[in-house]
């Protein structure tokens, strides 16, 4: 066997054994629609579910933006991922032991990842020995058992300059042995000037691994050791750098730990630090993830959406940490979540306020604000409200923010509370906000959506009713028979739905029976990838017809049949209206007399087309 036939197999296996609902589970919140599932879909952005999910046929489209395909296209799709990557990820998932013939078919992420893996059990055995005990000794007075500090593969780097990189160097993998190039890509080695060689990244620190949503160890995190913190000259916190597979921007710390927790309480927890989020996960709040101390990116906020629409920021109540909330606080209502404010006590943060009394970080927890209420009051305190300017200045700031909140109810909730705390008219505080808003360009994520429901316009009826009439017979093939004696292919309106009409027939004359898989075999013979248009129909008739009786298909079917008759009559109609008025315009009386002959009987042709195809 080839390793191209190697891999291909192994991916059927895979497919063959996962199932691609709890595959897409984990991105988004999937609800049951008859025999299939629906979401919102996680590649654009909408209001009603247009993405369906077929179990039987395992399948997924969204009939908002036009993707689709299996659950490797989907994970492709979603995580950015070629298919040898896909390949990687869903193989555990679906406890396939991946096999490679030749150690050049792994992909550099894929030995990037390894060597990763291998640096974590590196760090976290050193952890374990003499040379870490000073690190073990400070996670235990932080309050870390023993089972958390594995849990979380903790680790140690070693007090010298070279240590990991001459462990990997000892390290082959399939017979190929990490280069220099390899561990310096994976972020842990840094190339000495002059480029003679590399020195380890992390030294003497207490190593913190993170890793991405599929449990992937990617990067790393280093404090400095507890007892050097007062003379390092290099920061307390040292970070792996942007490496071709991690992007800091993209990931949230403790994520892969949350997620199910998250869904469960439908609600996330996020915190600054890494040693937050642990504690909270120690105390019981597994919900809760670390943004590691930086402002949330709008990729991030989209992680978290899979898994819930509510989201608590709890950061430290200093001045980075309010800054962080405000910046934090624009990413999550841009993308529509549900956002609360956690404010501790003054002066803790969530771990020194969980190992102090965990009771007291729960009902914080509890009592969140919600964001606009936090925000107002952050940006006025201190301020005379009894001046104009002060009232203006901060009536400006509050529409900034209530304008990233979706939801128009909600919107005049806070315009009407707005008004109130401010002593302004609510008609006024409308009006000026009406008008504050047209001054506001487009953002880029408006104009996107525009675009999208632009492009879903363009779309003719007569195509979307084809479309649905193809769904149906595909959904209930018991139709085919009636509705090919009905309906010529030159009624069938769009190009994409004549073609596979007319492959649809030629199956049909030669098979006299629907198989799907079949079907979808014959078309994917053709070669012009017809197959993903057919699984697009399927999910269609999943998606509109699910619940309909034969007496009701029959004459959903008849209606659309007539109406794509009439649809075509009229559309040759305006063409032999524009050759009748150029025929007369040049004096051609001959072709003008053909012309008005072949205009009459489409005429009463057009007729003729009526709700009496009962046969």
């Amino acid at each position: 066997m080839s390793p191209a036939e190697l891999i291909m197999s192994q991916a059927e296996e895979i497919k063959a054994k996962l199932d691609i609902v709890e595959v897409i589970r984990e991105y988004v919140n999937v609800k049951v629609a008859g025999a299939n599932f629906q979401a919102l879909c996680p590649f654009h952005n909408e209001k009603t579910p247009s993405f369906i999910i077929s179990p039987d046929k395992q399948i997924w489209h969204c009939f908002g933006c036009g993707r689709g395909g299996d659950v490797f296209s989907f994970v492709m799709e979603k995580e950015g991922l070629s298919f040898p990557e896909a390949l990687r990820l869903l193989a555990p998932k679906a406890g396939v032991v991946l096999q490679y013939e030749n150690p050049d078919n792994y992909a550099r992420r894929n030995r990037l990842l390894d060597i990763l893996e291998l640096a974590g059990k590196y760090y976290a055995r050193l952890l374990e020995e003499e040379a870490g005990r000073e690190a073990r000794d400070y996670l235990k007075r932080r309050g870390l058992p023993s089972e958390t500090i594995k849990e979380w593969q903790l680790g140690y780097s070693p007090d010298a300059w070279d240590k990991l990189y001459q462990f990997l160097k000892t390290r082959p993998l399939a017979g190929a042995k990490y280069t220099d190039e390899e561990i310096f890509l994976a972020g842990l080695t840094v190339r000495k000037e002059g480029d003679r060689g590399y020195y380890d990244r992390f030294r003497d620190r207490v190593i913190f691994p993170i890793s991405d949503l599929n449990h992937n160890l990617i990067a790393f995190t280093a404090r400095v050791n507890p007892a050097k913190e007062a003379t390092e000259k290099m920061g307390k916190y040292i970070n792996s750098p942007q490496t071709p597979v991690y992007d800091k921007s993209r990931v949230l710390f403790g994520l892969d730990k949350a997620k199910a927790a998250i869904r469960e309480a439908d609600l996330a927890i996020i915190v600054e630090g890494q040693m937050d989020a642990i504690s909270c996960h120690v105390h019981g709040f597994k919900n809760a993830v670390a943004s590691s101390g930086t402002a949330l990116t709008g990729e991030q906020v989209a992680l978290l959406k899979r898994f819930s629409n509510n989201v608590a920021l709890c950061f430290d109540m200093d001045a980075a940490g309010q800054l962080a909330a405000d910046r934090g606080i624009r990413e999550v209502l841009s993308q529509d979540l549900n956002l609360k404010v956690v404010v501790l006590p003054l002066g803790k943060d969530p771990d020194e306020c969980l190992r102090k009394d965990p009771e007291e970080f729960g009902r914080a927890v509890a009592e969140a604000k919600p964001m606009l209420a936090y925000y107002f009051k952050k940006i006025t305190a201190g301020l005379d409200l009894e001046k104009l300017e002060n009232k203006q200045a901060v009536r400006d700031q509050m529409f900034a923010m209530i304008d990233l909140v979706r939801n128009k109810t909600e919107q005049g909730h806070w315009l009407k509370k707005l008004s109130e705390e401010l002593d302004f008219s609510e008609n006024d505080m409308r009006e000026d906000f009406a008008a504050w808003k047209s001054k506001q360009k487009a953002g880029p994520r408006r104009n996107k959506a525009a675009a999208e429901e632009a492009k879903r316009e363009d779309k003719s009826r007569a195509e979307r009713l084809a479309e649905l009439l193809l769904a149906l017979l595909l959904k209930f093939p018991e139709f085919i028979g009636y509705a090919l004696s009905n309906l010529e292919p030159e009624f069938m309106a769009g190009a994409e739905n004549s073609r596979f009409y007319n492959d649809f027939i030629i199956y049909y004359q030669k098979a006299g029976d629907l198989d799907y898989d079949d079907l979808r075999l014959y078309l994917e013979a053709g070669g012009e990838g017809r197959e993903k248009f057919l699984d697009k129909l399927a999910l269609l008739g999943e998606k509109d017809f699910y619940d309909y009786e034969a007496e009701r298909v029959k004459a959903e079917i008849i209606k659309i049949i007539v109406d794509l008759k009439k649809c075509g009559c009229q559309r040759r109609i305006q063409k032999l209206e524009k050759a009748i008025a150029a025929a007369e315009a040049d004096g051609k009386s001959e072709e003008l007399e053909l012309l008005m002959s072949e205009l009459k009987n489409l005429t009463d042709e057009l007729k003729a087309v009526d709700l009496s195809l009962e046969k």
